[in-house]
């Protein structure tokens, strides 16, 4: 129990954390979509699709091989060993930054001009592959802080990533953007890639620093690199599939919606405001869950590599618990207020179509990220590999046939055939290594019908109150409190929420303060 509640914890932490971030990142992203228009955004989502494949090359793997590595040399007692992995992990991650970086700044004309098939973005590739080593050795600190359960520190260095990204794009995008949309999108890219250089550099004093905690020798484990290519390779090799088909996939799209019928800049606004504006408001109450995805790693690790199923059992049943009552608040209430908050946000209603649409989806999204946290854990990356692998294949083949056939609803489609598709064989996955047991009735039925009848009340009383929903964004954040409050209240009636859970959310948090310096 004392391991659960650390757990808690200090996910409670990386939660305020995330979810900071991603309201800052949210604001920041109404703003930029505000400054490029939704074929601006458009264009800026096929950039970061290439540069997200080439991020995925540079890190490789290496933030959960040093993450597992670090935790089972420390829990078999070897601080040596430890810091012998950091140092085995920061060679692999320069090897692979740097030859992602290079592959990306040679490529990135050739890219631009004849995969891409629009020369605005050539800049700014040449500008993100200077970036590509920097996050590729972040990776390995934050692996290291995840596993020695650092979270503050950790959770301050992404904060300050984000203030540097903003400001310096800020200050770009008012220099730049008035030259047009090839500028104002390497100004946003700019900021960024000198936010990745700094936080490196501050992640680097931060492990510096904490790495003088550990005096003790102890043995080092045997065969270190070979540990650490069995378990990154794997992870890279997956990653490498997934975010080539991911990126093809996105580069797809324009194209594939030219061939139904839109204009270049028709089909550009299109891919947009589903990926610049709906996805990104439907993913920012995720950063509840953010904290579990990556303390589930270390936590489940320690727990397999000692064979002890129970305390396995006792954080699948609290995540899982948690994570569905939450997805399924938040899912009705995105279908609930869907044009409210389209409008509150970005004043496009097309923007709350799409949120409505994908509302029913974020229960499998927000599920899948939790799962695939815990099946990473329990040494079961290579079945991740082969559902990612099944579902990006899948994505391409629909990209390329339905969209011709169905412009943006076969999109839709094709999210939505994606998404289930992996959350289904992920979790399944779970459940056969676990033999755990879901509590269907409690964790899912009680908190659907619980939120349905919150908002449906809460909505009627809008009605009632003012003859209709106003979309002003205090007023949506009204409506949103209180379908959140009677919501929770109705889980509690229904004992969805008991007051064991209570009693333990709050023990998590009386805790006496010298356990809060293993922060």
């Amino acid at each position: 129990m004392r391991r659960v509640k650390k757990f808690i914890l200090n996910a409670a932490v990386l939660t305020a954390t995330s979810l900071l971030m991603r309201t800052i990142g949210v604001s920041f992203n109404v703003y930029i979509s505000n400054k490029l228009g939704a074929a601006g955004a458009g264009l800026f989502q096929l950039i970061m699709s290439v540069y997200t494949f080439a991020v995925t090359v540079a890190t490789s793997g290496i933030h959960l091989a040093a993450t597992r590595l670090v935790t089972e040399e420390l829990a078999a007692g070897s601080e040596k060993g430890a810091k012998r992995v950091v140092r085995r992990c920061l060679c692999y991650s320069i090897f692979f930054g740097c030859a992602a970086a290079g592959a990306l700044f040679f490529s990135a004309k050739a890219l631009g001009t004849n995969i891409l098939g629009d020369e605005r973005t050539i800049p700014s590739l040449y500008a993100l592959s200077f970036s590509l080593p920097f996050i590729a050795m972040s990776s390995v600190f934050s692996g290291y802080f995840t596993a020695v359960r650092r979270v503050v520190k950790s959770a301050s260095a992404q904060l300050f990533e984000q203030f540097v990204r903003i400001c310096a794009s800020v200050i770009g995008l008012n220099l730049l953007a008035p030259d047009g949309i090839q500028y104002a999108c390497l100004a946003i890219v700019i900021g960024g890639s000198l936010a990745e250089t700094l936080s490196f550099g501050y992640q680097f004093l931060l492990y510096r620093l904490d790495q003088r905690r550990y005096q003790k020798e102890g043995r080092s484990g045997k065969k270190l690199t070979k540990r650490m290519l069995f378990i990154a390779l794997p992870v890279a090799v997956s990653a490498y599939a997934r975010s080539a088909l991911t990126t093809i996939e996105h580069i797809l799209i324009p194209p594939r919606l030219r061939a139904f019928g839109y204009s270049k800049e028709e089909a550009l606004a299109r891919y947009g405001v589903v990926h610049g504006m709906a996805l990104p408001v439907l993913l920012f109450p995720s950063a509840f869950l953010t904290a579990f995805s990556s303390l589930l790693v270390p936590e489940m690790s320690e727990c397999y590599v000692r064979g002890n199923t129970r305390q396995i059992h006792a954080i699948i049943s609290r995540v899982l618990h948690t994570t569905l009552i939450f997805a399924i608040g938040v899912s009705g209430i995105f279908f609930t207020f869907s044009h409210e908050l389209g409008m509150a946000i970005y004043q496009n209603p097309e923007a709350g179509m799409y949120l409505k649409i994908f509302a029913p989806l974020v229960i499998v999204m927000y599920l899948d990220s939790v799962v695939d946290g815990m099946l990473k854990g329990l040494n079961q990356q290579i079945s991740s590999m082969r559902y990612n692998m099944m579902d990006s294949l899948l994505s391409v083949a629909m990209v390329y046939f339905l969209i011709p056939a169905s412009g943006i609803g076969g999109y839709v489609a094709v999210i939505f055939a994606s998404e289930m598709l992996n959350g289904f064989l992920s979790f399944n996955r779970l459940i056969r290594v676990t033999d755990f047991k879901v509590r269907y009735i409690s964790w899912v039925i009680k908190p659907f019908v619980a939120i349905s009848a919150a908002a449906v009340c809460v909505r009627a009383a809008a009605y009632f109150l003012n003859t209709g929903v106003s979309t002003e964004p205090l007023a949506v954040a009204c409506y949103i409190l209180c379908t959140v409050i009677l919501y929770v209240i109705l889980l509690f009636l229904m004992s969805s929420i008991t007051e064991e859970d209570i009693h333990f959310a709050r023990s998590v948090f009386q805790r006496e303060k010298h356990n809060h310096r293993n922060l």
